[in-house]
């Protein structure tokens, strides 16, 4: 059986995050077991790693790192051993360089590029952008085959905005083009919340589960 290790480090929506990889492993018929942990040994164990995210970077990246020896857990299953990742909201966030809110905060620095406040051009986007919104294919993923529908829900006011465009396997418009997905070899992340956006948000979480990079 697969593991999937749900990252547990205070983050705010973990629950609706373990409801939704519950579902859809059971629509798998059964082969994934979600296992809800900060443990350092079972996350550098695991099939594969999902890191949730809501609030600020600073806050979430300090949480994170208060957890000892779970950066590290993550970076030897990730890393080391291409163990699938998938970041949620600011968990993808936390993959940059870099945030930007705050003052200036270290990400993990899997995939360069910073976090940055969202500054639209056009006066009726606002900050934070909040609802749904079509997304837009950048390169082909497949996380992102055959979606039911290419809406999904955002709740957000900082973005990630890669160094290189190539990472960007999805884009959102709010005021402005910003990175709605990204994606480098096992590791992947989405700025959107997916266990908020009904049944797109499950077709991608089953993906995943099923992700062969």
């Amino acid at each position: 059986m697969q593991t999937t290790a749900l990252i547990d480090y205070g983050s705010g929506n973990l629950r609706s995050a373990e409801k939704a990889l519950r579902k859809a492993a059971e629509a798998l018929g059964g082969a994934h077991e979600i296992i809800v942990t900060a443990d350092p040994e079972t996350v550098a164990a695991a099939d594969r790693v999902v890191l949730p995210g809501v609030g600020a970077f600073a806050a979430c990246m300090t949480a994170l790192g208060e957890r000892a020896g779970l950066v590290a857990a993550m970076e030897e299953a990730v890393r080391t051993r291409g163990a699938p990742f998938l970041g949620i909201c600011v968990g993808m966030q936390l993959l940059a360089t870099r945030g930007l809110e705050f003052g200036e905060t270290p990400g993990l620095g899997w995939i360069s590029g910073d976090v940055k406040r969202l500054q639209p051009t056009q006066s009726a986007a606002k900050v934070p952008h909040m609802g749904w919104n079509d997304i837009r294919p950048e390169t082909i993923s497949d996380l992102f085959q055959h979606m039911p529908s290419p809406q999904f829900y955002f709740t957000h006011s900082f973005a990630f905005y890669p160094e290189d465009p190539a990472v960007m396997t999805a884009s959102v418009e709010h005021g402005g083009r910003f990175a709605a997905a990204v994606e480098r070899g096992n590791i992947a992340g989405v700025q959107f919340h997916p266990e908020k956006s009904q049944a797109s948000g499950l077709a991608l979480i089953g993906r995943f589960l099923e992700w062969k990079p």
